[in-house]
């Protein structure tokens, strides 16, 4: 596998059980948006995220994990994590070459695909109240549940150290 191939959700899962991490995955239909996932919430219990892919004026790019219904000001957020004036979202071009997923299938889960290490991540701390946290495993057919300790402990192992502040109102 070349370095530029992005990483299979058998890949992430390798990886998780590499490190002791339990996780559990539900397959379903495809979900683009979280409206679409709603219909899920009964099968799957836990904090659900939805994922803003965003880059500031100097082009470092950032991936807000938050709670489903969170609502982020985009037009003040770049002073909660340290962006470079307003931000705007990321090109799809860039959500593959960084994080090897397609627009409807962003997650937290990316940061294995990220081995350049060009994005930061942000995980918004009123979502980590939450014992169980639910990502897309790199594909939005799927929906994996993993604790929310354990999701700051992948992120360091794939060399990310996760910022967790408040960024949703």
């Amino acid at each position: 596998m070349s370095e530029n191939t992005p990483k299979t959700r058998e890949d992430l899962f390798a990886f998780l059980d590499g490190l002791g991490i339990a996780h559990k995955t539900v397959d379903h239909a495809p979900v683009f948006t979280v409206a679409e996932s709603v219909a899920l919430r009964d099968e799957i219990p836990g904090g659900h995220t939805k994922n803003l892919f965003i880059k500031d004026k100097k082009d470092r790019y950032f991936l807000l994990t938050v709670e489903e219904n969170a609502e982020v000001d985009l037009k003040q957020v770049h002073n909660l994590i340290g962006g470079s004036g307003r931000v705007s979202f990321g090109r799809a071009e860039k959500l593959m070459d960084y994080l090897g997923v397609i627009p409807g299938a962003v997650t937290a889960f990316g940061a294995i695909n990220d081995t350049a290490g060009n994005v930061t991540f942000v995980l918004d701390a009123d979502l980590m109240r939450e014992e169980i946290l639910n990502c897309h495993p790199l594909s939005n057919d799927a929906t994996t549940s993993i604790a929310s300790s354990d999701l700051v402990r992948f992120m360091e192992a794939t060399g990310h150290k996760p910022l967790v502040l408040k960024v949703t109102s």
